[in-house]
């Protein structure tokens, strides 16, 4: 009997480039240097530490591979996401280019912390579109370093999501849209108000801010490559929204191991498979419709265009997975060893392993066998309680 129930769409990327090495013109997106110095400054910042990294042996046993590592981000600050990394490091880095363009000086990551630069900053306001987690971590960098906050949210967002970014002192809208509206919105109103917008997605002439966010979240993959302790993973099994965490994910491993990196398998709703569905066109199109899907941080429909330059040559692999095996999955990881705390956004990748290994064809074509060595993230927790114990009960 098969561990989820679930169902699987898969398609190979022939186009993903086969020369292993890193392309040099994506140092320019980003890069390990890049990782170190997001790195030193994030881990400066009021409570942060590492967070776990779990090898789930019992269950890479069950499903017949040779280990399955789970980097937790339940765990990741207060926030209970690796969104936390993202947005908050962009925040920062825009409010210092700014304190530089008004008065010339270079603010240190103290500074800001210390409110040194009051005066400059107390009249700046960022802003935001969001499906809940990537907004919290922008309210958070904006009270935590003492500029003003204008988050955009659509139809779709729990309550509960917007009172988490509302207790950072963000002003939280709603409008009658996707989050795809909800992006067009935000950067319609800043335009016309000179708020600095700091997204998780790029698009034509706005690159720059969400690779600062992309390069926060890689703080967690130069914690995990410590704690993994020389093991090279197999494949990368990773969850989708945009693109940012997979393109970063992607990029940093890409670099970091050359020839010996993992096969990558970006994993995405079959109602928002923005990514899969244009690999399957060779350039990037958008999903319409109401992007319909419990885990209501990957609803995204259209893709980044920054992370699609990564993504593009560097996925092996794409695949959705179905609604039915959110819940299963998040139930499964509470009753392990041990007990893990999933939000409905985090079981995507995971998921999709476990069901890969109960189809033998699928299973051979993503090359996954008893010496596989599987690295996946729980990118959030319980980022909303309410919606997670309904999702949780039987």
């Amino acid at each position: 009997m098969p561990l989820l129930p679930a169902t699987l769409s898969y398609f190979a990327n022939t186009g993903a480039n086969s020369d292993q090495t890193y392309p040099s013109e994506l140092l320019d997106i980003a890069s390990l240097e890049k990782a170190q110095l997001a790195f030193d400054e994030i881990s400066r910042w009021p409570g942060y530490q590492p967070t776990p990294l779990y090898p789930l042996q019992a269950l890479a046993q069950n499903i017949g591979v040779k280990g399955i590592f789970y980097k937790d981000e339940a765990q990741r600050f207060h926030l209970k996401s690796f969104k936390a990394l993202g947005g908050a490091y962009a925040v920062a880095r825009q409010l210092r280019d700014r304190i530089y363009q008004q008065i010339g000086e270079h603010a240190k990551i103290e500074d800001l912390l210390n409110h040194e630069y009051e005066s400059v900053v107390k009249g700046i306001v960022i802003s935001c579109a969001t499906d809940g987690n990537h907004g919290r971590s922008v309210a958070w960098g904006c009270q935590m370093f003492g500029c003003d906050c204008i988050i955009y949210i659509h139809r779709d967002v729990s309550s509960g999501r917007k009172q988490a970014m509302e207790a950072f002192g963000a002003e939280v809208i709603r409008i009658d849209g996707n989050y795809d509206a909800s992006v067009k919105q935000a950067d319609l109103e800043a335009g016309k108000h000179g708020r600095i917008i700091v997204s998780d997605t790029s698009y034509p002439g706005y690159k720059d801010i969400p690779r600062d966010v992309a390069l926060g979240y890689t703080v967690m993959l130069k914690e995990a490559v410590e704690q993994m302790q020389g093991a090279i993973p197999s494949h990368v099994f990773i969850q989708a929204g945009v693109g940012g965490l997979a393109a970063a994910v992607c990029a940093y491993f890409w670099e970091l191991w050359g020839s010996r990196r993992p096969r990558f398998v970006v994993v995405e709703p079959e109602q928002a498979n923005c990514l899969q569905q244009s690999a399957i066109a060779g350039n990037p199109v958008t999903v319409e419709g109401d992007l319909d899907t419990l885990m209501a941080g990957l609803a995204c429909g259209e893709v980044s265009e920054l992370a699609w330059e990564i993504l593009n040559p560097g996925v092996n692999d794409f695949m959705t997975i179905s609604e039915d095996a959110v819940p299963a999955c998040m139930r499964l990881l509470a009753k392990g060893d041990p007990a893990i705390e999933a939000g409905e956004s985090a079981v995507a990748g995971i998921a999709a392993v476990i069901a890969a290994r109960d189809d033998a064809e699928l299973s051979e074509q993503l090359g996954l066998d008893d010496n596989s060595l599987i690295f996946v993230i729980g990118t959030e927790g319980a980022t909303d309680p309410e919606v997670y114990n309904r999702l949780m009960e039987n």
